[in-house]
């Protein structure tokens, strides 16, 4: 609206004209728009752009990450050496356990895992998430696998099995000292050294043997931890029941005592093969005198070294062996065997064994049992080997107990004594019909 007062005509023929139009306003100059003023506009533009398309991107790796994947069963995959994010995206898309590559190299970069990826074997249950894929290869919890070494091989015996192992890696240069190593149950990932769980062992060992140490008994006849693993290696090869183990250790505690040769056939088969463990055959007469270092049917005392690598138990037999008199025992028909305080006592259990393989060997129409291997055969007449001095009366052993004076002996010599003889011919792991312990079902014995 224009604001200038209007001035009043003096004459009608003066009102008649046209007034003249006001002048025009003056011109407003626009001040020019700085260049750099419309980068940053244009910066922020594509910016607001960029970051929606990157949080739209963000959403999408975000969803896939966590989804469920593809793989339709538990698997194993073992990740090399050396593998990269791309390598180890291109080997999980090959395999089937991922369907985004793109998605899963974003995710891994995201989160920090790229560079914490670990070589080995690992475990992915079906369905398994990119996210979750990332987060085990990321952890380094690779698959678990076991060996089991059973008690009483001797440490040759033990390193085969581990250089038959292949899923163990490296040489084993030299064999442990018999009776150094733990038998148990070890678990190792794949590609673990051999070495590695050889020391494992060793150091396993040490623990287990000083503790143990440390509880005997102040009227143990052993000297030292070294013995004590020597005596548990003899009662380990002489029985695998448990409950036998400290009844079996108590027997060879009393013959030690009374200064009785242990009479141990398995020293025989250690004697005569050293690390191999089993002669493949059984133990031949005149193998049971042939003087060894290890053959306790001729040597007194222990022998110089351990005959196998016992287990803790057979260990803790030792030191908490069964408080008794028994000085013999021979298989029974159970597994196990029947023990005994005297020498007369000892030839009727094998009387009786003896009646027991007889009907066994008649119903196999009489054939040895194919496991009859490193064992001693019981003899044909009555047992009459003892460490007991021979005379022509009835003697008292070193314990007091009356010991029967053996037939066919001459006055002050020394028989050896029947102990311990599973007797392959006689196995008793392979009968099942007596047990001597049952008089329900100890057979008759005959005059």
């Amino acid at each position: 609206m224009n604001d200038t007062p209007r001035v009043a005509p003096k004459s009608p023929s003066e009102a008649l004209k046209p007034v003249a139009p006001p002048a025009p306003p003056p011109k407003v100059r626009r001040r020019r728009r700085s260049p750099f003023l419309s980068m940053l506009s244009g910066l922020f533009t594509i910016a607001l752009v960029g970051a929606g398309v990157v949080g739209a991107g963000i959403a999408i790796v975000s969803n896939q990450s966590r989804a469920p994947g593809p793989l339709a069963s538990d698997r194993t995959l073992i990740i090399p050496k050396e593998s990269g994010l791309t390598e180890i995206t291109e080997l999980l898309q090959r395999e089937g356990l991922i369907e985004h590559p793109l998605s899963f190299r974003v995710s891994a970069i995201m989160g920090g895992d790229w560079h914490k990826l670990q070589a080995g074997e690992y475990l992915f249950k079906a369905r398994v998430s990119p996210q979750e894929i990332l987060g085990i290869i990321s952890s380094g919890k690779v698959v678990e696998h076991s060996i089991t070494v059973p008690e009483g091989l001797t440490s040759e015996q033990i390193v085969e099995r581990l250089r038959n192992n292949e899923l163990l890696t490296g040489e084993i240069a030299q064999v442990p000292k018999e009776g150094s190593i733990l038998p148990d149950t070890y678990r190792f990932p794949r590609g673990f050294s051999r070495k590695a769980i050889l020391d494992r062992m060793a150091r396993d060992q040490n623990v287990v043997l000083e503790r143990i140490w440390a509880r005997k008994p102040a009227d143990l006849p052993i000297k030292t931890p070294q013995e004590l693993v020597i005596l548990a290696s003899i009662v380990e090869k002489e029985t695998g029941r448990a409950d036998e183990r400290p009844r079996v250790a108590g027997v060879f505690i009393n013959r030690l005592n009374q200064k009785m040769r242990l009479q141990s056939d398995p020293t025989i088969v250690y004697g005569l093969v050293g690390g191999k463990g089993t002669l493949g055959r059984p133990i031949q007469r005149n193998e049971i005198t042939q003087a060894t270092p290890y053959n306790t049917y001729v040597i007194s005392g222990l022998p110089p070294g351990p005959i196998a690598n016992p287990g803790r138990a057979a260990m803790e037999a030792v030191v908490n062996h069964s408080r008794t008199k028994e000085l013999y025992f021979v298989a029974d028909g159970s597994g196990g065997h029947a023990f005994a305080e005297t020498l007369e006592q000892h030839n009727r259990n094998v009387g009786r064994w003896r009646q027991i393989e007889t009907t066994r060997s008649q119903q196999q129409g009489g054939k040895p049992p194919a496991d009859s291997v490193d064992k001693v055969e019981p003899p044909a007449g009555p047992d009459n080997r003892t460490e007991a001095p021979a005379t022509t009366q009835p003697a008292a052993d070193n314990a007091g107990s009356a010991v029967a004076q053996p037939t066919g002996t001459v006055a002050g010599t020394r028989a050896r004594a029947f102990d311990a003889s599973e007797g392959t011919v006689r196995d008793p792991l392979l009968n099942k019909s007596f047990d001597l312990n049952s008089p329900k079902q100890v057979p008759q014995l005959k005059p």
